[in-house]
């Protein structure tokens, strides 16, 4: 919580840097970075927030199914969840129910946080349609990127750990900036969140229908390998 309480705050920070430039020409790397935001305005700004959804929304997102879905493994109390009077299947939907829970928890705080940045700082251009339309785009986001939890989910649990996943959605999350690169991040998982969260329309980055499909697929398949593995893997 923390950490997602950090990041509206340091972008809120850039922002107020390039609104004023004279402070910018004295900060050195920050007032370089400050540029990002293209436009000194609620829709540079809102925009920047939906990229970070996307991208430290995979990254904390798949901290937090790893921990949820490994903490067994790693306090050695695996065999004592088994011994409850509670199905397999059961146990999984509540972590995933959980995993739901915290992540909505997570990006509400990068969304009232960065909202209260912005209107602390009076940036310019705010409009009640801008507004919602950054909320939809922002909560869709947030969304695409829950459905790549179950995949991590079950890493967790066939490895055992939570090194094993971790390393996984940090590989993800390279894999996803280079793929992007090279016209391909519509059809790779990990790369749609953040397609859509910047609603491009250039050759390569354009959302298409396919790849809500490949994401949904996606989770779907995480989701049914979890349960598989904790209905027949030989727990100890």
């Amino acid at each position: 919580m923390l950490v997602f309480s950090i990041i509206p705050l340091m972008i809120g920070l850039m922002m107020f840097v390039s609104q004023n430039p004279e402070i910018a020409s004295k900060m050195g790397m920050i007032g370089t970075k400050s540029k990002m935001f293209g436009e000194n305005d609620w829709t540079g700004y809102l925009a920047l927030l939906n990229q970070m959804m996307a991208s430290i929304g995979l990254l904390g997102f798949g901290f937090v199914t790893s921990w949820v879905f490994a903490r067994e493994h790693v306090d050695r109390t695996m065999k004592d969840i088994l011994a409850l009077p509670i199905s397999r299947s059961r146990i999984v939907w509540g972590k995933f129910i959980l995993i739901l829970v915290w992540c909505m928890v997570l990006g509400s705080i990068i969304y009232v946080i960065g909202l209260g940045m912005g209107q602390l700082m009076q940036i310019p251009g705010w409009s009640t349609d801008l507004f919602l339309a950054f909320s939809e785009t922002y909560f869709i986001t947030l969304l695409l990127t829950l459905l790549l939890c179950p995949i991590v989910a079950y890493i967790a649990g066939y490895s055992r750990g939570i090194i094993a996943p971790i390393g996984f959605v940090i590989l993800t999350l390279i894999f996803a900036q280079f793929v992007g690169l090279v016209g391909l991040g519509p059809y790779f998982p990990w790369a749609i969140p953040g397609l859509f969260a910047v609603s491009m329309d250039a050759d390569g980055l354009r959302i298409m229908p396919v790849s809500y499909l490949i994401l949904a697929l996606t989770g779907i398949a995480g989701l049914w390998a979890t349960l598989r593995w904790w209905l027949h893997a030989d727990h100890h």
